[in-house]
């Protein structure tokens, strides 16, 4: 039984190992479950599923606190992860149990669903049409315990089976970032050569470095939130800087060996954006100090939030 104020998403985007990594980590999602769904068969086993003999899609299906996460979040995270275009299959996985489909399991999923199918159809991205179907949910049944959390499991071959797929390359020439021309039209020379060549501006000389405004600060490709400025201190280091972010899951943290040292780069999950570096010498109760250029950044007055759509952060400053 699901917990009071949790509602069921159901998505099918090819081999489900692909696609429980993507939703797991965002906030409001409490579980995600490998299985097959929209078929003939009950009970079916993963062999026949592959075979095609039960009318089977592999998907997901996530239990998620919409007051957390929406719906459409989540309609904007699973068309991400997929090709929308391809009818018969996902990548070099092909058949109709790698068939992609949104199953939804009210009138307002399907509704939602629509939209966001449409808009996805009205903006261009893909000359193609998007075949992703959209259908009522029925009978779920979860996939072999060996196929939960594989990814987790099974790291290093997960990480080699969602690359040699062609899943990964897809993902990152269609959806992670925009192309190189594109952002040399919307970017500064600096911005660009921050978020896209691992750049760092100069101390001291940049815009936010002692910013004292009320406000977000987002990211300067994507728009999506970083930090805020409650979280924000002068570490004397001529850089902004941050003893937390304000969206865990839009911030991710890699090794990085250049320039004969060892420290951890932060790069936005969206964009794929260089932010700039994690290090353990913060004030905070954890320790942390992003230090991040300003090149990366667009700042938000608390001001503006609800006219840009973020009236959400309004309470860190109540």
């Amino acid at each position: 039984m699901e917990n009071i104020g949790t509602e069921l998403a159901t998505f099918a985007g090819g081999c489900f190992w692909c696609m429980v990594q993507p939703f797991d980590k965002m906030p409001g999602i409490q579980k995600v479950t490998s299985g097959y769904t929209g078929g003939t068969t009950e009970n079916p086993t993963y062999e026949e599923v592959c075979s095609n003999r039960t009318g089977h899609y592999e998907a997901v299906q996530i239990s998620f606190d919409p007051e957390k996460f929406p719906y459409e979040r989540l309609l904007d995270l699973f068309w991400q992860q997929i090709d929308p275009t391809d009818a018969g299959g996902q990548f070099f996985d092909r058949g109709d149990s790698y068939r992609t489909a949104i199953f939804y399991h009210n009138e307002v999923q399907k509704n939602l669903a629509e939209e966001s199918k449409k808009a996805l159809q009205d903006s261009g991205k893909f000359q193609k049409s998007i075949v992703t179907e959209i259908l009522p949910a029925s009978a779920f049944y979860p996939a072999e315990e060996y196929h939960q959390d594989y990814y987790k499991k099974n790291a290093a071959h997960y990480n080699r089976y969602k690359k040699g797929s062609g899943r990964e390359q897809f993902i990152n020439e269609n959806w992670k970032k925009e192309k190189a021309e594109d952002l040399r039209k919307k970017l500064t020379p600096m911005q660009y050569s921050v978020t896209q060549e691992n750049g760092t501006e100069p101390p001291f000389h940049n815009e936010f470095w002692n910013w004292e405004e009320e406000g977000i600060y987002v990211d300067i490709v994507s728009g999506k939130p970083l930090f805020s400025s409650t979280d924000k201190y002068d570490a004397g280091c001529g850089w902004p800087s941050f003893t937390k972010t304000i969206e865990d899951h839009e911030v991710e943290e890699k090794m990085d060996f250049s320039h004969g040292m060892v420290r951890t780069e932060v790069r936005s999950k969206t964009a794929d954006s260089h932010l700039g570096h994690l290090f353990n010498d913060g004030p905070g109760p954890n320790g942390l100090r992003y230090c991040i250029n300003s090149a990366a950044l667009r700042f938000v007055p608390k001001k503006d939030l609800e006219k840009e759509g973020l009236e959400k952060y309004s309470h860190l400053f109540q």
